[in-house]
């Protein structure tokens, strides 16, 4: 259906003249008369009565008026949307997230983006590095906020946000719970709480070179899918686990954390922003763009509470 007809019949409703209302519509009197039979066949109803003293609403006129102004007002709601969506200030923005940048990282950008872009709508998602690298493919999501290395990378591009490294997570009773650095190669003898090869296999493949680096193959005892799990599978005296850094920003009663005095740069982890860019939309760019403004060339996070703050990456 024409919105420019319904906007003229709604126009001559409100002023039952056809010469007043053409004027307000800036168009010619004969082409509205036009406009109206038009729509008046194409609805077979007829709106309005004719007669020599002007025109009035018959009764399916008057029912049909109050839905012709919802029409143009969701009209205009619609360009209102689609334009926003185009230039990236409204729209939906769904973004996938491994549970570790719920830490610093995504409370960080969401609570920016919102504050900037009030009018995009974000709908987040919780999940694993693969699963989201997965739905990105499957365009179910526009972004995401994943664990490196990534070991599929499929059709995304990476933008490093954090870099980071891992720490010895210790039950607090465990005859290593000191404090200060340690070895890596004084873990040989542990039994391991490691991450799954499949759902976290990004994790899992730098643990596992961090140990061979250190000399050692670790022994598993559980493997888990997400950090938490890992650190609360370590506080139950399974085993021990390596974990990023950061989570030392959050200390647990029941668990040591201990850096290590050598390890391996080529076994570094940390935090990247994945998306797609053939098919990214104006949202999914401003949100890179804010990601790289506030994470300039990749950040360190210590576990200090100096995540977010700029330094030389080695």
């Amino acid at each position: 259906m024409d919105l420019r007809r319904i906007r003229h019949f709604v126009v001559l409703a409100e002023t039952l003249n056809f010469h007043r209302a053409a004027e307000r519509l800036h168009i010619a009197q004969p082409a509205l008369s036009v406009s109206i039979q038009k729509l008046e066949a194409e609805l077979d109803i007829t709106l309005f009565s004719r007669d020599a003293r002007g025109v009035t609403l018959t009764a399916a006129g008057r029912a049909a008026l109050a839905e012709a102004r919802l029409i143009l007002f969701h009209g205009g709601q619609l360009s209102e949307v689609a334009r926003a969506a185009s230039c990236g200030t409204g729209g939906v923005l769904r973004i996938g997230f491994v549970g570790s940048a719920t830490l610093a990282l995504l409370p960080r950008l969401v609570s920016r983006f919102h504050a900037d872009y009030p009018g995009v709508e974000l709908v987040l998602r919780e999940s694993t590095s693969v699963r989201i690298m997965q739905m990105l493919d499957e365009e179910a999501l526009d972004v995401g906020l994943v664990r490196t290395p990534l070991l599929r990378r499929a059709n995304a591009e990476q933008l490093q946000l954090e870099h980071d490294q891992f720490v010895a997570a210790l039950p607090r009773a465990h005859p290593l719970a000191g404090e200060g650095p340690m070895p890596l190669a004084g873990l040989a003898q542990e039994r391991f709480v490691m991450y799954a090869p499949d759902e976290g296999s990004g994790l899992h493949s730098a643990a596992m070179m961090a140990c061979q680096l250190a000399g050692f193959l670790p022994r598993v005892r559980q493997e888990a899918i997400q950090i938490q799990t890992v650190l609360a599978l370590v506080e139950s005296g399974l085993g021990v686990g390596l974990v990023p850094s950061i989570v030392k920003r959050w200390p647990s009663a029941g668990i040591v954390y201990r850096p290590f005095t050598d390890f391996p740069l080529a076994a570094s982890i940390g935090l990247a922003l994945v998306h797609r860019p053939g098919l990214e939309s104006q949202a999914a760019h401003r949100f890179r763009e804010l990601a790289e403004r506030e994470f300039p060339l990749g950040t360190v996070a210590d576990g200090t509470g100096c995540a977010g703050l700029t330094h030389p990456v080695p």
